[in-house]
């Protein structure tokens, strides 16, 4: 997208070089200026025609990355829309914290392992306390599939239904140590996954200050580069303007060409360093 638009510059340039070295020369047949100047607009025509050729590469070359990254197979039918002239809106630095606290994925592992490790060393003391377990079994207790059946000794029907409950306590004594080292083992594990949320939480606040500040500063340009740009515009009309009437020389008009063409790359570059900032804060903060 940027080199689509450096490659916009490049051409308006080379009108502009164009337009230049036919004022030249036609002011040379009027006797107007010196043969020099032709000679001087002639190269900055010839640099902005190659100028032009290099820009036309380097968004050729784009396209191709851009195309091996988003289809499977090669495939150029695709157009790029060029956005950067909307750019979207940085929130407040309290919502962004806000969000990252919720949404960031490296946060929220480091608290699930957190967890983790607190049930672990809840499972590891359950190794060293006394355990009871009470079973209850109710059903038939017989040799047939049947509530009742005929006791033919007792010459009785005898009931098959029953129930028992069977009550067991196990009491830890001798455990060779080993549940006491799971125990520790559980401890450690958890107070190095408390170690490494807090680390989490410090790089979190650190990152999003050092990805925000960048977003904003990057902003906060985009004005004064646009500025640039129109001002850059303005004064190769104006120097123009003054060379027809003799009251500037051909280095000004070339310095303001050259000038113009340096702002507007700027303020492209610039467009494209806030929606990189834009981005790589959402790494932290998840979509907004």
């Amino acid at each position: 997208m940027v080199t689509q638009r450096k490659y916009g510059t490049e051409q308006l340039a080379a009108d502009e070089a164009r337009k230049f070295l036919d004022i030249s020369q036609k002011l040379e047949k009027g006797g107007e200026v010196a043969h020099s100047d032709v000679i001087k607009a002639r190269i900055q025509f010839e640099q902005q025609q190659r100028d032009l050729q290099e820009a036309r590469l380097e968004m050729g070359k784009s396209r191709l990355e851009l195309a091996v990254l988003l289809f499977p197979d090669f495939n150029e039918n695709f157009n790029v829309v060029d956005d950067l002239q909307m750019p979207q809106a940085l929130p407040q630095f309290v919502e962004a914290q806000a969000m990252a606290g919720r949404k960031n994925p490296d946060l929220r592992a480091a608290i699930a392992s957190v967890q983790a490790a607190s049930h672990e060393v809840t499972s590891a003391w359950g190794n060293l306390i006394p355990s009871a377990s009470i079973d209850y079994f109710y059903g038939i207790d017989a040799s047939h599939f049947a509530t009742r059946q005929f006791d033919p000794i007792a010459n009785v029907f005898v009931n098959n239904l029953g129930s028992s409950v069977v009550a067991s306590v196990q009491v830890p004594i001798w455990h060779w140590g080993a549940n006491l080292s799971k125990l520790k083992q559980a401890d450690l594990r958890r107070t190095q996954a408390r170690v490494e949320l807090s680390f989490a939480q410090r790089q979190l606040l650190a990152n999003l200050r050092t990805f925000y500040d960048e977003a904003e500063t990057s902003r906060a340009e985009l004005e004064s580069l646009q500025q640039s740009a129109e001002l850059a515009s303005e004064s190769l009309r104006l120097v123009s303007m003054r060379y027809q009437a003799g009251e500037s020389t051909v280095l000004e008009v070339v310095d303001a060409q050259n000038t113009l063409t340096q702002a507007r790359n700027a303020y492209a570059d610039g467009q494209a360093r806030y929606r990189l900032a834009i981005a790589t804060l959402q790494t932290v903060t998840g979509s907004f």
